[in-house]
């Protein structure tokens, strides 16, 4: 009987986890190019770990190595370009990010010692500027769409807590070899590995479903637009102002909006809008406009008999489970049920 080691089978679940991507994309995985490309090295890193720990194929140790830093590196970049306006691939600093690898190869190639080391720093560094995206908030993520912007934050958590936990479990594995010979090593690195890319693959995807598409209708002249006295100082008249587009424009109707492309109507930066909000309704971005979406879906709800799958596009959502969801927080209850009850009202 053939043995087919769990890595194998983790590979498989995150290939779907691909496939999937395309799947929900016009433009298939081009759209969020570098969550596709994090899946990817996900899936690549489980063969290896696979064929490691599977069947002892000790030449893929160098290759484990070096994609383990490409992944910690693609997992920062993919959410640190949700953290930004324009795509990562548009930076010129961008290009830095490969060092950390090149690095490890250099360093497997000619004095192999401190690679465990380099390692650990770089999951470490890349680890804590995760955290730092964690510390601004789902608002944080200006790119994401606003529908989905709680699942992609609850997903960024998840990928810095096990980009930390790998570094952490790197060290334990070095301590190992110091104490008692690497005894244990072999079961922390396979459980460990396999557990975190699990968890990082789905993490990946479900941000991935959350990042807006770009605004093709966008130009030039409108990314590049002055920005007004609209600053933290003056809140008020920066939420009066989203108030204002909100109820006159209805831009809460578009399931593509994001806290970037809000910002980029109102021209003033993505985080005097988050603070005016945060200040002024106490609430995040996303939590705002789906109060207005929910009150689009309620009104919608009471007064035509569309299918309920029909007004959740209509009011601005994309996903069927935050339209629930952000519907019992609002209302208590679920749509059908709403539904009911307020037809009932207005018959009776």
């Amino acid at each position: 009987m053939i043995f087919i080691p769990l890595p194998f089978v983790e590979t498989l679940f995150l290939l779907t986890l691909l496939l999937q991507m395309h799947r929900r994309s016009e433009d298939g995985l081009r759209e969020h190019l570098p969550f596709a490309l994090l899946i990817v090295a996900y899936a690549l890193q489980s063969v290896l770990i696979g064929l490691r720990w599977g069947y002892d194929f000790y030449a893929v140790m160098p290759f484990q190595a070096v994609l383990a830093t490409i992944i910690a590196t693609l997992a920062f970049l993919s959410f640190n370009d949700l953290a930004s306006e324009n795509s990562i691939f548009r930076k010129r600093t961008t290009w830095l990010h490969c060092l950390p690898a090149l690095t490890v190869a250099l360093l497997r190639a000619v004095w192999p010692e401190p690679v465990g080391l380099v390692i650990i720093l770089v999951f470490l560094g890349y680890g804590a500027a995760l955290t730092a995206l964690c510390l601004e908030g789902p608002d944080g993520l200006v790119s994401s769409r606003l529908d989905g912007a709680l699942r992609s934050y609850r997903s960024l958590q998840v990928t810095a807590a096990a980009v930390l936990m790998s570094a952490a479990a790197d060290i334990a594995i070095s301590l190992d070899f110091s104490w008692s010979d690497g005894s244990h090593a072999g079961e922390v690195v396979a459980a460990g590995n396999v557990l975190a890319l699990l968890a990082l693959g789905a993490a990946a995807s479900v941000a991935s479903s959350g990042a807006a598409a770009p605004d093709r209708g966008e130009t030039e002249r409108q990314r590049a637009a002055p920005t007004p006295g609209a600053t933290p100082e003056d809140a008020a008249s920066t939420a009066a102002a989203v108030d204002a587009l909100m109820r006159t424009k209805a831009l809460y109707k578009d399931t593509e909006l994001n806290l970037a492309r809000l910002a980029r109507r109102l021209q003033c930066p993505a985080r005097s809008v988050s603070i005016a909000i945060n200040r002024i309704h106490g609430m995040s971005v996303s939590q705002y406009v789906n109060n207005f979406r929910i009150a689009e879906a309620c009104r919608l709800l009471s007064e035509t008999d569309a299918p309920v799958t029909s007004i959740m596009f209509d009011a601005g959502f994309l996903s069927k489970s935050n339209f629930n969801r952000e519907f019992l927080r609002i209302t208590g209850t679920s749509p059908t049920l709403w539904r009911s009850r307020n037809h009932a009202a207005l018959t009776a």
